[in-house]
């Protein structure tokens, strides 16, 4: 029986994982440390937390594995800077963390075409990401890289993904597979499986292998 941290649990993918892991058999218990409170449930703890100010002593760090679905917007920042801040920062802080109270398996929710090297900043910035997470010693480092994401809610409106579901959705049999949408069960799945698995090394799973996942 394990015990699971999760964060970004109030988020798309999220909310997925959270579910997922609750209903779990091999699992335990799960932490998941948010902003505002979640539903209860009896497996669940649910510290509130400042990511500006997380609390470095807390007994909750130490976990069997830790999966990381944070992440944000421009629109929600308003600036390259506030993007940076959640999806890098706040990512390699909780990361730290983690691994410095001895968590040796940490899955992260990506993107697909992440590269370091992009002209395109949100692929740039987690594909930086990425790479950061991969200097920290993680025994078992698990990446997602999904397409576009069906399914969750959203707690504001994004005009230009809602468009390119659409034309995910009618257009799918003439785009290769790798760019079809995806939903967020699918993802939260594999994800949360091949950390359970707790295979040592790096394990980028790209988004036409996260279809596999019923």
């Amino acid at each position: 029986m394990k015990t699971v941290l999760i964060f970004g649990a109030s988020g798309q993918v999220g909310q997925a994982l959270l579910e997922l892991a609750l209903q779990h058999p091999e699992i335990s218990d799960v932490v998941a440390p948010t902003r505002r409170l979640l539903p209860p449930h009896r497996k669940l703890e649910n510290p509130l937390v400042d990511f500006e100010a997380l609390p470095e002593d807390a007994a909750w760090w130490k976990a069997d594995l830790t999966i990381c679905a944070l992440g944000t917007t421009l629109r929600q920042t308003k600036s390259k800077g506030g993007f940076y801040r959640v999806d890098h920062d706040y990512v390699l802080a909780t990361a730290k963390l983690v691994r410095r109270a001895g968590t040796s398996t940490f899955g992260f929710v990506s993107s697909l075409g992440a590269d370091a090297s992009s002209r395109l900043f949100y692929l740039k910035v987690k594909g930086e990401t990425e790479k950061a997470l991969g200097t920290l010693g993680f025994v078992s480092l698990v990446i997602a890289r999904p397409s576009l994401l069906i399914g969750g809610a959203r707690a504001s409106a994004r005009p230009l993904e809602a468009f390119g579901l659409f034309l995910g959705k009618h257009l799918a049999s003439l785009l290769p597979r790798r760019y079809q949408s995806i939903t967020t069960h699918q993802v939260a799945k594999s994800l949360l499986e091949a950390c359970l698995a707790e295979s040592a090394g790096l394990h980028v799973i790209e988004s036409e292998q996260l279809q596999g996942a019923r």
